[in-house]
Parts: structure tokens; sequence; C-alpha cells
């Protein structure tokens, strides 16, 4: 019993030693999921019909913190409500009876801009990651 007393003060100790990997693992699966939609809207971009019915719409990962105050987490994929843009193309096979076809509501531009963002905060926490596990081994080399 008394052994247990003793290592007992030292679990929160090693639970703080290793949130910053906790962290930064939870920013990189944040970051994967995010590039995972960015890729799907990008391939959608021009997809006027799908399953559903209508144009593809524009996918957006749903954040909220961690619990503890530890990194972030997916709480889901939602819809962008936005319309598409409607442009007048009667040959298209999608056209409605006035010729015109609604788009998916995907800014190809905007969507790289974010690909540029997610991928440089993916690797921000990486470098966190690699960071904090050089520190913990010197931690334990001294």
């Amino acid at each position: 019993m008394a052994e247990l007393r003793a290592i007992a003060p030292r679990v929160p100790v090693v639970a703080n030693l290793l949130r910053p990997l906790d962290v930064s693992a939870s920013g990189m699966s944040v970051q994967r999921r995010r590039m995972e939609a960015i890729a799907s809207n990008i391939a959608n971009a021009e997809t006027t019909s799908t399953a559903e019915g209508g144009p593809y719409r524009r996918r957006v990962v749903r954040l909220a913190p961690g619990a503890n105050g530890s990194g972030v987490r997916v709480t889901g994929m939602e819809e962008d409500a936005r319309p598409g843009a409607v442009v007048y193309d009667p040959g298209h096979p999608d056209a409605d009876p006035n010729g015109y076809v609604r788009y998916p509501n995907v800014d190809v531009t905007a969507e790289m801009v974010d690909l540029m963002v997610t991928r440089r905060a993916y690797e921000a926490n990486a470098t966190v990651f690699q960071v904090a596990k050089a520190m913990l081994r010197r931690a334990l080399d001294i």
C-alpha cells in the first residue's frame, strides 16, 4: 500500500509531461480530417448531380475543444448551406427546363488556400510533437 501512495503523486506529473504530445497529436488528427474534406470538395467542384439529388454540397469539419483542455476534436462533418452558382447551359444534362444548371457551392481557389493553411497547421503540430518528444527523451537522460 505504501508503494501505491509513493507512485500516485507522480502520475499527474507524467500526464502533464505527456500533454504536449496529446495536444499536438489531436491537432494533427483534426488537420488530417480537414485535408480529407478539402480534397473531397475540390474533387467534386463540378459535380452537378449527386445520389441525394442536386449538386454536391461543400463539406466543412466542425471542431470543439478536447476534454480537460487537451487539444481539439472533430465533432462532425457538415454541409455548407450556401447555394452554388446558377449558370445558363441548356446543353448540360442536369439543366432545368429553363436551361439553368446549379453548380456546387465550392470555390476551388478558397479551398486551395484552406488546404495550404491546413497543411501548415499540420506541419506545425508535427514539429511540436517532435520537439516535445525530444525534450522528454532528454529528461529521461538526466
